[in-house]
């Protein structure tokens, strides 16, 4: 077998095996399931031993052989030490992009505004922004680093926070004073929520019903309202004075300071339990062109002091 062939071969054992599946290693390497079926059946071939136990009754996923099962870590290690080896040739070479994930509404609110200073400051980097609400897989999509909102834990990746946040809700300053005569938490009974499900499911993602718990506030039916899945259009909603919205303070800082939108109830606190992190894969860590672009955004994120 020759060695492309090989390699390929051995890339469509590691990604079935994973997946447990040939359709979603197929999607994963862009080919055809039929065409990852034959890359590991001619593999299997040279080896002259399965490599998934066949006719298994009752599972409809691939299970690796106990062989197979043995030689997985080695290979998810070789490819980790291959995936590092042409990002070391491609931090020296004529192309400077830097592959950035981030979500829609972190790169508007916060990123985008600010990215200027960045390009000033290391000219020679080209971003290459990926927008997902979606985790990506860094190897195959060949990220190089990434900002994610959760508790800070990722398998296979280090991460380093950013910014923690307060979470409050913030409507235009039309609204605040006008016929809904937003006073008072209890006020937001006779408001239009706007909620936030960019995230739903995630059990600690604030919502609407746990700040009002925090507040001591009842009679409020958070069944109600609109319902938006980016951030940063659920701000745009209340800009434009369509509800009151519940408040990340990372994305709502620049619409607090230009006065698009007020907080209301400042004296009431709730700091989320998610935050956001700077997160990579860490054999990566020493590359000097992810390194320059994690140390900035953590210097920005340093400057950028809350509003009060």
């Amino acid at each position: 077998m020759k060695s492309p062939v090989y390699l390929n071969a051995l890339r469509a054992f590691e990604a079935s095996a994973r997946h447990e599946s040939f359709s979603a290693a197929a999607a994963e390497l862009n080919v055809t399931p039929a065409a990852v079926g034959q890359l590991v059946r001619s593999l299997e071939s040279w080896l002259g031993t399965p490599l998934f136990l066949r006719g298994t009754s009752g599972k409809s996923r691939l299970v690796p052989t106990e062989i197979a099962e043995r030689a997985l870590p080695d290979l998810r290690a070789g490819f980790d030490r291959l995936a590092l080896g042409m990002d070391r040739l491609r931090e020296h070479s004529a192309s400077g992009v830097l592959t950035v994930t981030v979500s829609p509404a972190f790169a508007a609110k916060w990123l985008l505004p600010r990215i200027d200073r960045f390009q000033s400051a290391c000219p020679d980097t080209d971003l290459r922004l990926d927008t997902s609400l979606k985790p990506v897989d860094f190897i195959a999509q060949r990220v190089d680093l990434g900002v994610r909102y959760g508790t800070g834990n990722w398998p296979g990746l280090a991460a380093h926070k950013l910014m923690d946040e307060e979470v409050y809700p913030v409507c235009s300053r039309a609204l605040a004073g006008g016929r809904t005569r937003l006073r008072k938490p209890a006020d937001l009974a006779r408001a239009t929520l706007l909620h936030d499900v960019s995230m739903e499911g995630h059990a600690s993602f604030p919502t609407w019903q746990a700040w009002l718990q925090m507040a001591g506030v009842k009679g409020v039916d958070t069944r109600r309202g609109m319902r938006i899945n980016n951030s940063a259009a659920v701000l745009q909603a209340a800009i434009e004075g369509h509800g009151v919205a519940l408040a990340r303070s990372v994305m709502v800082r620049d619409d607090l300071a230009s006065g698009r939108l007020v907080r209301l109830f400042p004296e009431i606190r709730f700091v989320s339990p998610l935050a956001y992190y700077v997160v990579y894969r860490p054999e990566c860590e020493s590359l000097p062109r992810l390194a320059g672009f994690r140390d900035w955004l953590l210097a920005e994120a340093a400057a950028a002091a809350p509003l009060a």
